[in-house]
């Protein structure tokens, strides 16, 4: 069996996953920690994550369990991914990322650091949020200059960053189906005069309200037409489905970065 450690475990996604690794047949719940501070620390995972003790104590930072595990799952915050990212180089274990925010810096940092261990890093662990990466890929390509590109994604008003990895990420995708860079033509903000729209444009706006757990829609929109795909997230089972299976796929690995498309069997297509 493959021992997890859960970044964050007391949090909404740490518990998420805590589930999703606790159901897996290949996987076992053996480590969990908490920032320094945090008020669930000292208690049962099992307990805060699905009701059920598991014997698994909620330490203080990534040192105090990193003999736990051989591998780490990570849903918290850039910063603190970069610093529990260092120690998994140090101590050469396996990691999951899925926190959103890294920067160009931070995943070049990342791919350095993972020269001694093996990572799985993807804006959306979800399967069919990766599908989606690649249909809007092809999509692009079929269609061409003639249609415009715009994605919208709405969350929930506690997300800290904008516009989202997964939009970003689909960004990108589009971007590449017609032979673009997003950062040539990204466009991430419209507002007053601001003439008509350039051809080669690729827009991304946010919207931040309520619960919203997480949507995407990416537009190809030509004369008299349009097609549109779209990912709507009902809960977040899905996103720690796919971490479970990443780290059940990453340990064992080479080290370096990988993706979901990886993990997926998916990069080719």
């Amino acid at each position: 069996m493959i021992k997890v450690i859960i970044a964050g475990a007391a949090g909404r996604m740490g518990q998420k996953v805590a589930c999703m690794v606790d159901q897996h047949p290949e996987l076992v719940f053996t480590g969990a920690f908490e920032a320094a501070g945090h008020p669930d620390i000292g208690r049962d995972a099992g307990l805060v994550a699905f009701g059920k003790e598991n014997g698994v104590l909620i330490g203080e930072g990534l040192e105090s369990v990193i003999a736990d595990g051989d591998v780490i799952i990570d849903f918290t915050f850039h910063k603190a991914t970069m610093g529990f990212a260092k120690i998994a180089s140090a101590h050469a274990k396996a990691m999951v990322i899925g926190t959103t925010g890294l920067t160009p810096e931070n995943l070049e940092e990342l791919a350095q650091l993972a020269k001694t261990f093996p990572c799985v890093q993807a804006p959306n662990m979800s399967i069919c949020v990766n599908v989606l990466f690649k249909l809007v890929k092809k999509t692009a390509a079929i269609l061409g200059d003639d249609y415009d590109i715009e994605i919208i994604e709405a969350h929930h008003n506690k997300k800290k960053d904008s516009p989202s990895g997964t939009a970003l990420k689909l960004g990108e995708m589009a971007a590449e189906g017609v032979n673009r860079k997003l950062e040539e033509v990204g466009v991430y903000e419209r507002n007053g005069i601001i003439g008509e729209r350039k051809p080669k444009e690729i827009g991304i706006q946010a919207i931040r309200a309520g619960d919203i757990v997480g949507e995407h829609t990416v537009y190809f929109a030509g004369p008299g037409e349009r097609i549109e795909l779209t990912h709507r997230a009902h809960n977040r089972d899905h996103f720690a489905k796919g971490a479970a299976t990443a780290a059940a796929w990453i340990v064992g690995q080479k080290p370096g970065v990988y993706s979901m498309f990886d993990v997926l069997g998916l990069q080719d297509l």
